[in-house]
């Protein structure tokens, strides 16, 4: 944690709210992302997202010290819980959407691949997105916050709020159900379809 990062922290506990805004500022990509990822749609991203900065506006002031990102991005997965728990169903999307959806900040367009490669490309990503949709909610979250998100064991164990064991052991099985749905589908290249055996 950066010292200015920690000096916005204190002014936030003391009831700041521009220090409080530039922390959400911060922070506001990577808490929606991880929330597009595990609900796949926008507004209720963006609304879990929103929700998830007011908990931790109403919270800061216990905050202990540690990872903020981590202890932030536990407020937003809790978010993304709630609101899988209230809807009973699971939406899906495909990564697809994601590339026209102007809300999601990272796109994985290549200028310099062919069409063909493109539209492989898409295919691939609409199949890693069914894949990752499969799982349950637990494994899928702390296979974003891992995989896509890029954050190491123990900031998924404190913003998910579970043991590092646990962190490791939804991972792993998150892994080998996202790899045998990967193995039975048609567009997955030859040679990736035959390392599982």
């Amino acid at each position: 944690m950066s010292v200015d990062e920690q000096a916005l922290i204190a002014a936030a506990q003391n009831g700041d709210i521009q220090a409080m805004n530039k922390l959400i500022a911060a922070y506001q990509s990577l808490a929606y992302n991880v929330a597009y990822r595990t609900l796949h749609d926008s507004a209720s991203a963006a609304d879990a997202t929103q929700e998830a900065f007011i908990s931790a506006y109403r919270a800061i002031a216990g905050f202990r010290g540690g990872s903020f990102k981590a202890w932030l991005l536990r407020i937003v997965t809790n978010a993304c819980l709630d609101h899988l728990r209230s809807i009973k169903r699971r939406r899906t999307s495909s990564l697809d959407d994601m590339l026209v959806d102007p809300d999601h900040s990272a796109t994985l367009i290549d200028e310099a691949e062919s069409p063909e490669d493109y539209a492989t490309r898409q295919d691939l990503s609409r199949v890693i997105q069914q894949g990752i949709d499969e799982l349950p909610a637990d494994q899928r979250l702390t296979l974003v916050l891992s995989d896509i998100q890029g954050l190491s064991y123990e900031d998924i164990a404190q913003s998910t709020g579970v043991s590092l064991g646990t962190v490791k052991s939804r991972l792993s099985r998150g892994r080998a159900r996202l790899r045998e749905h990967m193995l039975t589908q048609e567009l997955l290249p030859e040679h990736f379809r035959h390392l599982g055996d």
